[in-house]
């Protein structure tokens, strides 16, 4: 896949993940359009239609997305770039939702380094957890 693609597929993951609550954030959305920007990608068809907001992403669909853009094998560095791009769109609204913290949990069983104890993503995902016990204490 040449690099434009990928980086077109990774912006229309980044597009599902903001949708997968139900809503776009505002920073979510300021989130978006900088990366569509940076990656000369804010023209495109497919791309604008999405941005718009017009017809949300389903789930089922950034699912889709997100298997379609790992493929079978995924290299490290393809991983590591869609879980950080994923991580700053998640975190961008300072509110990590279920739904987010269950795609990043399906994002962590295609890890390509998953026999890694030590890898990026189990901090991360530590650092979530972290957030939720954090926010649950509060509440109480």
């Amino acid at each position: 896949m040449d690099t434009q693609t990928q980086k077109k597929q990774l912006l229309k993951i980044l597009i599902g993940a903001a949708w997968i609550d139900g809503i776009i954030q505002v920073e979510e959305r300021d989130y978006l359009k900088r990366m569509a920007q940076s990656h000369g990608l804010s023209e495109d068809v497919d791309l604008k239609s999405l941005l718009s907001e017009l017809k949300p992403v389903q789930p089922n669909q950034c699912y889709q997305w997100l298997e379609e853009y790992l493929g079978d094998n995924p290299t490290i560095h393809d991983y590591q770039e869609l879980l950080e791009t994923l991580s700053a769109l998640i975190y961008s609204d300072g509110d990590v939702q279920m739904q987010e913290a269950q795609l990043l949990t399906k994002l962590q069983l295609l890890d390509p380094a998953q026999e890694s104890p030590k890898s990026a993503f189990d901090k991360i995902l530590k650092a979530i957890q972290k957030v939720y016990k954090k926010a649950i204490n509060q509440k109480l």
